[in-house]
């Protein structure tokens, strides 16, 4: 992590001073990340997409604004939230997603099905639970970190985490006991 920050501050120095391949550098390593952050916010990979892309494109246009090139990562995670949050106040278009549907698990899960088991009961977190957790548990930040990205005290940072994932823990233990107790049988 060390290694990365001190890359993330050379290569965000030099795109301050207009190097473009610089900047370019830090797309490629960051954009995934990225990516994912928003796709896990959004649920939907067009508009994570767009947000990414945006995220970018702002950076860019920002790049005079930050102040520590060596917290590049956590500022480029405050524009990607900014982002979000500002398409999620949009008019927003409809899902499909039947929530019975979503929330009906089977006994005996495949990790794909639980995989899409967390993500099910990661959508019925509130949104800030929800960031609150995909930036401690996904992205690794800190909670101080996590704190400065969405603006708010690093203790509210943490009861945004622990009761999420409380609430994770209710919600995906009814279909780890039913695949336990089908298991004795």
């Amino acid at each position: 992590m060390i290694f990365r920050e001190a890359e993330d501050r050379e290569l965000a120095g030099r795109a301050r001073r207009g190097d473009l391949d610089a900047f370019n550098a830090l797309v490629s390593r960051w954009e995934s990340r990225i990516y994912n952050y928003l796709l896990r916010i959004t649920g939907h990979a067009e508009d994570a997409l767009d947000l990414c892309q945006d995220t970018f494109i702002k950076a860019y246009q920002n790049l005079a604004r930050l102040e520590d090139p060596a917290r590049f990562g956590p500022w480029l995670y405050r524009i990607a939230h900014n982002e979000a949050m500002s398409h999620l106040r949009r008019p927003q278009r409809e899902t499909g997603l039947d929530d019975a549907a979503a929330g009906t698990m089977r006994a005996s899960m495949a990790p794909v099905e639980a995989s899409l088991a967390v993500e099910a009961a990661l959508a019925r977190l509130s949104p800030e639970q929800r960031e609150a957790v995909l930036l401690k548990v996904y992205e690794g930040f800190k909670f101080e970190e996590i704190a400065a990205i969405l603006n708010c005290p690093a203790s509210t940072v943490k009861s945004r985490v622990y009761t999420a994932l409380e609430l994770l823990k209710q919600a995906l233990a009814p279909a780890s006991a039913a695949g336990a107790a089908q298991e004795d049988s």
